[in-house]
C-alpha cells in the first residue's frame, strides 16, 4: 500500500487562515509606509509638540487629528481654527505641529494618519499634568503654652496626578499623617491634605512650620507655605556683674538678664539675711555707687511675668582696693632713680682714683729716697742753673 495522501483543507478554513495571516504579512511587506509617533507629557499651560514620521509616504500626505477625531492639519493645510495649534514642519516624510497653552481638556490620544491603501495610523498619548496650588495651613489660632500640643492642617488642590505633602519645623522633618486624596469636581484633578501634631517647647517659640507640596509638574521648584508659631513660657534669669571682679570703692552694677515670653516686666532684688527686699523695679540692674566690704553676700533676682517667675542668685565678694600709684610718687621714684645712678657713678670714680693714687704713691716714695742720697749741694744747683741759661741747647734740670 502506498503512503496515505494528505486530505485537502476545506475552502472556508483556507480563507480563515489567509485572513488571519494577511495583516501580519502586510505589515512585514509594507512596514516602510507605517507612520510612527511618541507619547508626550506636558504641564498645564505649557506647549507640546506632536511629531509624526513615515519612511515611504506613497505619494500621500500625513494628517493629525485630536481625541475628538477632528482634523487639525492635513499636510501643511490647517483644518481646525484654533490659534493655539501651529504648524512646525511639513514634508512628505514628516508632519509636526505644536499646541500651546495646553489645558487639561487637551489630554487624550492624538492620531497621525497616512492615506495609503489601506489607511495607516499611529497614536500619540498626550498626558497633561495639573499643577498643584500653593498649600494652605489651618489650625493655628493663637499663642500656645509650653508643653501644649499643636495640630496643623495643610491642603492643596489642582494636582494631576495627586501630589504629596510633607512637613518640617525649620530644617527638622515632621512626621505628619499620610496624605489624603480627594477627586476635584472637574473629575480630572485632585485635592490632597495632611495633618501634623507635636508638643511645643520654649525652643519652638518663633519656629516656622512649613508644609510643602511635591509634584512632577513643579520640576523641583519649591511650593510651600509657612506658619510661624508663638510659645508662651515661664521666664529665666541670669545675674551678670559689671565689672566682673569688683573691688572696694568701685561702682558696681548687677545686671539681671531675664528671658521669657512674655518678657519679664518686674525684677525683685533681695539679699540673703537682709529684710525687707532691696528693690522692686522694672529696671533689671542693681547699682552700688561705692562698694564696701559690708556689701559682700548672696543676692537674688526674681524675674516676674504673667507666666510665672524665676530667681537667680549671685555671690558678691568685695575685694580689697587695688593700689593706684599717684603722680607725685611716680615723680619721686624717677628722681630717686637718677640720684642712685649718679651716686653709683661717683662710687666707681672714687674706686678708680683711689687705685691710681695708691700705685703712684709708691713710685713717689722711691724717688724721694734716691734724692736724699745723691742730692747736690746748693752751689752745684746754682752752677747747673746758670749753665743751663748760657747754653741754649743744654738740658735743664731742676731738683726739688
Amino acid at each position: 500500500m502506498g503512503a496515505p495522501s494528505a486530505l485537502p483543507l476545506p475552502l472556508p478554513l483556507l480563507l480563515l487562515v489567509a485572513c488571519s495571516w494577511a495583516p501580519g504579512w502586510a505589515n512585514l511587506v509594507q512596514d516602510d509606509s507605517q507612520p510612527w509617533t511618541s507619547d508626550e507629557t506636558v504641564v498645564a499651560g505649557g506647549t507640546v509638540v506632536l511629531k509624526c514620521q513615515v519612511k515611504d509616504h506613497e505619494d500621500s500626505s500625513l494628517q493629525w487629528s485630536n481625541p475628538a477625531q477632528q482634523t487639525l492639519y492635513f499636510g501643511e493645510k490647517r483644518a481646525l481654527r484654533d490659534n493655539r495649534i501651529q504648524l512646525v514642519s511639513s514634508t512628505p516624510h514628516e508632519l509636526s505641529i505644536s499646541i500651546s497653552n495646553v489645558a487639561l481638556a487637551d489630554e487624550g490620544e492624538y492620531t497621525c494618519s497616512i492615506f495609503t491603501m489601506p489607511v495607516r495610523t499611529a497614536k500619540s498619548l498626550v498626558t497633561v499634568l495639573g499643577i498643584p496650588q500653593k498649600p494652605i495651613i489651618t489650625g493655628y489660632k493663637s499663642s500656645l503654652r509650653e508643653k501644649e500640643t499643636a495640630t496643623l492642617n495643610c491642603q492643596s488642590s489642582g494636582s494631576k496626578p495627586a501630589a504629596q505633602l510633607t512637613w518640617r519645623k525649620g530644617e527638622q522633618e515632621l512626621h505628619g499623617e499620610q496624605t489624603r486624596v480627594q477627586e476635584d469636581p472637574n473629575g480630572k484633578t485632585f485635592t490632597v491634605s495632611s495633618s501634623v501634631s507635636f508638643q511645643v517647647t520654649r525652643d519652638d517659640d518663633g519656629a516656622n512650620i512649613v508644609c510643602s507640596v511635591n509634584h512632577e509638574s513643579l520640576k523641583g521648584a519649591d511650593r510651600s507655605t509657612t506658619q510661624r508659631i508663638e510659645v508662651l513660657y515661664t521666664p529665666t534669669a541670669l545675674i551678670r556683674p559689671e565689672p566682673s571682679h569688683p573691688r572696694e570703692g568701685q561702682k558696681l552694677l548687677l545686671h539681671c538678664e531675664g528671658r521669657g515670653n512674655p518678657v519679664p516686666q518686674q525684677y525683685l532684688w533681695v539679699k540673703e539675711g537682709s529684710e525687707p527686699p532691696l528693690k522692686m523695679t522694672q529696671e533689671s540692674a542693681l547699682i552700688f555707687p561705692f562698694l564696701n566690704k559690708s556689701d559682700s553676700g548672696t543676692y537674688g533676682c526674681t524675674a516676674i511675668s504673667n507666666m510665672g517667675s524665676y530667681t537667680a542668685y549671685f555671690t558678691l565678694n568685695v575685694n580689697d582696693p587695688s593700689p593706684v600709684p599717684s603722680s607725685s610718687s611716680t615723680y619721686h621714684a624717677i628722681i630717686g632713680g637718677i640720684v642712685a645712678f649718679i651716686v653709683f657713678l661717683l662710687l666707681i670714680l672714687l674706686i678708680f682714683l683711689g687705685h691710681y693714687l695708691i700705685r703712684h704713691k709708691g713710685t713717689y716714695l722711691t724717688h724721694e729716697a734716691k734724692g736724699s742720697d745723691d742730692a747736690p749741694d746748693a752751689d752745684t744747683a746754682i752752677i747747673n742753673a746758670e749753665g743751663g741759661q748760657s747754653g741754649g741747647d743744654d738740658k735743664k734740670e731742676y731738683f726739688i
